[in-house]
C-alpha cells in the first residue's frame, strides 16, 4: 500500500478523515524533512515508512484524546521537527498554532515548511520555554501545551504547564518506561496547578514501539515564581 493511503487509513482508525490535499501536504513535508535533514540534524529517522508511523502517525495519536475537533490554540514546546504539532494542525487547519524551539535554525525551517505547505494561523518562536512562559502573550493562553520526548516528566511539567489556560490540557508524549516519571512528577504538577495524571497506552503500527500519553488538566493558575529562570529545571527539578 502506498504510503499516503495507508496513513489515510490509519488516520481514519483515529477518527480522522484525512482529505487529497492534506495527504499532498504530508508528502511534501516528507519531501522536505528528508531534504533539509541532509544539512541540519532534525531527525534520525528518514526512511519513508519509519517517517509516516513514527512520526506522522504518532502526532496524531493524540487528536483523539484532546479531543482535537474542540480545541483552538495549541503550542508544541521544544518541537524540533515540527512533531507532533505540523501533523495535527495539517489535520486540523482551524488550530492556532504555536511552535516553540531554542535552536534557531529549526524554527527557520519550521516557518518555511509552513509557507511552503500553506498553513495559516502557525507561528514558529525562537525562546526557551522557561523565557516563553513568562511572557503575557503565551502564558496561560493555550487549551492544549503539547511535547514529545524533551525532558522528564518532573522537568517538562515546568516548562510546559505555564503555557496552558485554567481547564486547558498538558499532554506529554512518551516512550516505553514512564511510570517512574509520573510518580515522581505528580508533586511537581500539583505545584503548577495540575491534576492527577492520566496514561493512556498505545502500540504504533508494524511493532514499531509502545507510547504513552502522558494528560494533565490544568486546575488552578500557576504561580508567577514558575517557569524559574532558563537551566533550573532541568537542573533542580520540582
Amino acid at each position: 500500500m502506498e504510503h499516503r493511503q495507508w496513513l489515510e487509513s490509519a488516520a481514519a482508525e483515529l477518527g480522522i478523515s484525512l482529505q487529497p490535499h492534506q495527504l499532498d501536504q504530508f508528502a511534501r513535508y516528507y519531501e522536505r524533512l528528508v531534504e533539509v535533514n541532509k544539512t541540519m540534524n532534525l531527525t534520525a529517522i528518514t526512511e519513508e515508512n519509519d517517517v509516516y508511523i513514527k512520526h506522522f502517525y504518532d502526532s496524531l495519536t493524540l487528536a483523539p484524546l484532546l479531543p482535537a475537533e474542540s480545541i483552538q490554540s495549541l503550542i508544541d514546546v521544544g518541537t524540533g521537527a515540527g512533531f507532533p504539532g505540523i501533523p495535527l494542525k495539517i489535520a486540523f487547519p482551524h488550530i492556532r498554532l504555536t511552535l516553540l524551539d531554542s535552536l534557531n535554525k529549526r524554527v527557520t525551517f519550521l516557518k518555511e515548511l509552513a509557507e511552503d505547505l500553506g498553513l495559516e494561523g502557525v507561528e514558529a518562536v525562537h525562546r526557551r520555554a522557561e523565557e516563553a512562559g513568562r511572557q503575557p502573550r503565551f502564558r496561560e493562553s493555550f487549551d492544549v501545551a503539547t511535547a514529545r520526548a524533551v525532558a522528564r516528566l518532573n522537568v517538562l511539567s515546568e516548562y510546559c504547564m505555564p503555557f496552558v489556560r485554567v481547564g486547558g490540557i498538558f499532554a506529554a508524549m512518551k516512550g516505553a518506561g514512564v511510570l517512574e516519571e509520573i510518580s515522581e512528577a505528580q508533586s511537581a504538577i500539583s505545584r503548577l496547578g495540575g491534576g492527577s495524571i492520566r496514561d493512556e497506552l498505545l502500540s504504533l503500527p508494524e511493532g514499531k514501539g509502545d507510547r504513552h500519553i502522558l494528560l494533565v488538566q490544568k486546575n488552578q493558575p500557576t504561580p508567577k515564581k514558575y517557569p524559574r529562570r532558563p537551566g533550573i529545571p532541568a537542573k533542580q527539578p520540582l
